[in-house]
């Protein structure tokens, strides 16, 4: 039987969240890169805003992680294609207090704690889990508020295709003062207006545009090594779909070929993953060694109830 040490390095507690936050995204495969984007909005804004390049990253590392709580939403809940009920809104109203609960006992629970709990707090108190107002709550909260909004409004659903971003950047200025942190909120706005936020939208990492299933519609999320002529699979319809070259990019074309169920597990993109450490371990406060608490064998019970649940 392996040993788990007693001691991790902060790499290797990265790791285990940003994997755990990799398969929680992966249940919805309309929302691919929605993590990557909202840490990449919530980064730019923090250091636009004044605030230290390791503040920065504390709250571009809250962003990636601001909805670990979705491992508590039943995915009939997760991936409906209409409008909710009141229930199922209920419980979709609970992932900020589970993501918090998930993480206790995590070294660096102290660090994205407060992220993951106020993402959708509002600024007049009509948001949730606490209904917490105006200063009360953290900065890096209504931060990550205002980027997880952005992109929620710019992306496509099932249901509906996602705003042009001026009409976006038009209803975070209504909400100034009411949801949005007034502030933030304007130096986001002028940040998009400027086209500081262009490199993020649409993309699910740097440099790599978000592509859609010609068949059934939802976000393709394609890692950066793939290549023309590889394959891909759609996890909805299940259709192996084949990269072609287009005019400036890619393109998905259909094969006729179904996926083997192995092609459809949840992927995590370790690539992705060690880029986003190598970027945030610098001027995230963190020490060399941190206790662990047991956490790998956690996480890894959780990653395999998520597989699972598949």
């Amino acid at each position: 039987m392996a040993v788990i040490p007693r001691t991790a390095s902060a790499e290797d507690l990265l790791r285990t969240l940003y994997a755990m936050a990799f398969i929680v995204e992966a249940r919805d495969p309309y929302t691919g890169g929605h993590l990557w984007r909202v840490s990449q909005y919530a980064a730019k804004l923090a250091l636009a805003a004044g605030f230290s390049r390791k503040d920065a990253a504390t709250v571009a590392l809250g962003g990636f992680l601001h909805d670990l709580g979705k491992v508590g939403v039943p995915d009939a809940i997760l991936n409906k294609p209409a409008s909710l009920t009141d229930l199922e809104y209920g419980v979709i109203k609970t992932h900020p207090d589970v993501g918090v609960r998930v993480l206790i006992g995590h070294p660096l629970a102290p660090l994205i704690d407060t992220a993951v709990g106020g993402h959708h707090e509002r600024m007049d108190g009509r948001g949730y889990p606490n209904g917490s107002a105006g200063a009360s709550i953290p900065a890096e909260a209504r931060i990550v508020a205002i980027a997880d909004a952005f992109d929620a409004m710019t992306s496509s659903r099932p249901y509906r295709r996602g705003m042009p971003v001026e009409a976006a950047l038009e209803q975070i200025l209504r909400g100034l003062g009411s949801q949005f942190d007034p502030t933030f909120g304007a130096r986001f706005i002028a940040l998009g207006r400027a086209g500081e936020l262009d490199g993020i939208i649409g993309h699910s990492e740097a440099g790599i545009p978000m592509y859609v299933c010609p068949l059934c519609g939802p976000v393709v999320a394609l890692p950066h090594n793939r290549k023309t002529g590889e394959t891909i699979c759609c996890r909805i319809c299940g259709d192996r779909l084949r990269l072609e070259q287009d005019d400036g990019g890619l393109r998905l074309e259909l094969t006729g070929e179904k996926s083997t169920p192995a092609e459809l597990e949840p992927d995590i993109d370790h690539d992705l993953i060690g880029h986003l450490i190598e970027e945030a371990v610098p001027d995230l406060p963190l020490g060399r060694e941190m206790e662990d608490t047991g956490w790998r064998a956690r996480i890894g019970r959780w990653l395999n109830q998520l597989i699972d649940h598949r």
